[in-house]
């Protein structure tokens, strides 16, 4: 039996860079070499990934987020078409809809080739953010940034997306149902679990036996930090430590704004799954998550968890039986469910064995067999209907 040739297209494949990375690296790290044969393509990676060529493209960083970078494929665009020629994929995964991802759908389309994508990032709802100071610029930015999604996914054959939230926002600004397939993430339930709780490490942080709150996430202004502020201002005088987790561009202004917060800086996942599991509650402001990978390693590690209801990790929550959502700029909704959670320890036990069972529900295994079930069939479709 022949082997499946899928070209996979990323702008970057390091493990642990983000939560796109480990999504893609918990399907790369399950590929049977007996079905299957990959060229990997990326701005930034190995030579090789478990055996396989990974050809490197030259990249620019990217000033508005600080360690992305984007690759350049017009700068070697003979060298790739060369290698694909070589390779003959019969299917194409491109990872985002970037420089990269444009040129392999272009490539894909020009031979009649079907492309399977991961939505990784919901690059929309960062628009507030970053464009807060030119607020005239936000509904443009926001349309242009929708019809060039609206573009890219509908000559996609199958868009992998995490959430009902986030489909039904996709299909608001023009990206056909039929393309996208809910496909949520996985956890590692040995990893992320409550038997890791370590008091004397989250003591040794601290400096007290107070009730940690732990804010886990990249500090980047897209996370609703400013909210974060609000609630930190609000915590003041009360004996309970936050616990901030976490590196990133915004980092400097977070110190300066919360100068009594203990802040880690990044940690290994083995030492987050640890933090989890020993503090009291996460707290997570962010909306623009297309996922919200935290939000489930929290619960995963019995941990009560208090987030913003925006995003898509809103759609783990059921408000009141394994967690609370709050109004997504409001900071006495946060404080009022986060001292809920702290002096209710009927609602706190509940909201851990909640969490414990919605998390013990979701296998990567179940999750990788489907997207390898996929490429079979996108690539040995029994009738063809493109």
């Amino acid at each position: 039996m022949e082997r499946t040739r899928v070209a996979f297209f990323a702008e970057i494949l390091i493990e642990d860079f983000d939560g796109a990375s480990r999504t893609m690296f918990q399907l790369i790290n399950r590929i049977d070499k007996e079905r299957f044969e990959f060229l990997f393509i990326c701005g930034v990676g190995p030579d090789q990934l478990n055996g396989y060529e990974c050809v490197k493209i030259p990249v620019i960083n990217l000033p508005i987020n600080a360690g992305y970078t984007m690759a350049l494929p017009t700068l070697m665009k003979k060298e790739i078409k060369k290698k694909l020629k070589e390779f003959k994929p019969e299917v194409i995964h491109i990872a985002t809809p970037s420089l990269l991802g444009g040129f392999a759908l272009k490539y894909a389309r020009k031979n009649n080739l079907p492309i399977i994508t991961i939505y990784h990032t919901h690059f929309i709802s960062y628009i507030d953010y970053y464009l807060k100071h030119a607020p005239f610029l936000i509904n443009r930015v926001k349309h242009a940034i929708a019809k060039s999604q609206k573009d890219f996914y509908n000559k996609c054959d199958k868009v992998y997306v995490p959430a009902e939230s986030i489909k039904s926002e996709l299909k608001e600004i023009g990206i056909k149902p039929f393309r996208m397939k809910i496909w949520k993430r996985g956890i590692d339930t040995e990893l992320f679990s409550p038997k890791h709780k370590d008091l004397n490490l989250i003591q040794q942080l601290v400096g007290n036996n107070n009730p940690t709150i732990i804010f886990a996430s990249r500090l980047v202004w897209e996370k609703n930090l400013e909210i974060l502020f609000h609630i930190y201002e609000l915590l003041q005088g009360r004996e309970i430590n936050l616990l901030v987790v976490g590196d990133g561009g915004a980092k400097k202004a977070c110190v300066s704004k919360m100068e009594n917060a203990i802040f880690t800086g990044k940690v290994s996942h083995q030492e987050l799954a640890i933090l989890y599991a020993s503090a009291d509650v996460f707290l997570f402001t962010s909306i623009s998550e297309t996922y919200g990978n935290v939000v489930l390693e929290a619960m995963a590690s019995g941990l009560p968890c208090v987030i913003a209801d925006g995003g898509g990790s809103k759609d783990f929550i059921d408000q009141g039986v394994n967690g609370f959502k709050c109004e997504p700029y409001n900071e006495y909704d946060y404080l009022e469910k986060l001292l809920l959670v702290l002096q209710k320890n009927d609602l706190k036990q509940q909201f851990i064995q909640e969490g414990l069972n919605y998390t013990k529900q979701l296998s990567w295994e179940q999750l990788a067999y489907e997207y390898f079930d996929d490429l079979d069939q996108l690539a040995h479709p029994l009738i063809i209907n493109r």
